[in-house]
Parts: C-alpha cells; structure tokens; sequence
C-alpha cells in the first residue's frame, strides 16, 4: 500500500493522474523545490512500482528512505518543528517505512523472492 500511495505522488506529476495532483513549478530556483519537480516524480512514479513489484527492494527502499528524510528536512522542519504542525507527517511516515522494507526485504511474495534475489 505504501508503493501505490507513493506511486501516486509520481502520477500526480508525470501522468497528470489524479488530477489536480500538481505539476511542476515554473522555477525551480531553490532546492525545496526539487521535490516538485520532475526528478523527484521519477523516483517517485519507478520507485514506488518497484516497491508495488517487490523487485530490487532493498536498494529502492534505501533510495526513497534517503529521499523522504531529505524532503522533510528540507522542506518541511524549517517551517516548524512538530510534523503534525508543518505537514510533514507523510514524509516522516515515507522515510521510516521505506527503513524498514530496507531492512526486512519484500517478503514472500515479493519478485525479489521469486527470482531468487533475495531468501528474505
């Protein structure tokens, strides 16, 4: 469920689907701003179908770790310091399940498993 909420992000971006999801800003002059921008919906739109597919898990979900800790920290912490108060709750929650998928694999019904990449 997490790969396809943060496939939704991607979708948003590159598809225009849902629509009202956003596009890209007319300036990306600063770096809060490459989470908007079509870079991030990338990783967004291929990593969050990896991790619907289970295939390449752990390294995808290190990636995307990495990737919503520093949208938090960029773009949400200077605004305040609680998530609740500076809408950063979803990044927070991306980052430390994609942690754990880092640290506990796909899972039995993963692709990883089935091609044998992974004994997880």
């Amino acid at each position: 469920m997490t790969g396809l909420l943060f496939l939704a992000h991607g979708t948003g971006k590159w598809l225009g689907f849902p629509a009202g999801a956003g596009g890209y800003p007319a300036s990306f002059s600063n770096i809060t701003s490459f989470f908007s921008s079509p870079v991030a919906g990338l990783f967004e739109l291929v990593g969050g179908t990896l991790i619907v597919l289970g295939l390449f898990t752990r390294p995808v979900a290190f990636i995307l770790s990495g990737m919503a800790a520093f949208a938090y920290f960029l773009g949400h912490w200077p605004r305040n310091f609680f998530p609740l108060l500076n809408n950063g709750d979803a990044a927070v929650l991306y980052s430390f399940i994609f942690l754990y998928l880092f640290g506990a694999g796909g899972g039995a019904w993963s692709v990883d498993r089935m091609l044998g990449l992974s004994k997880d």
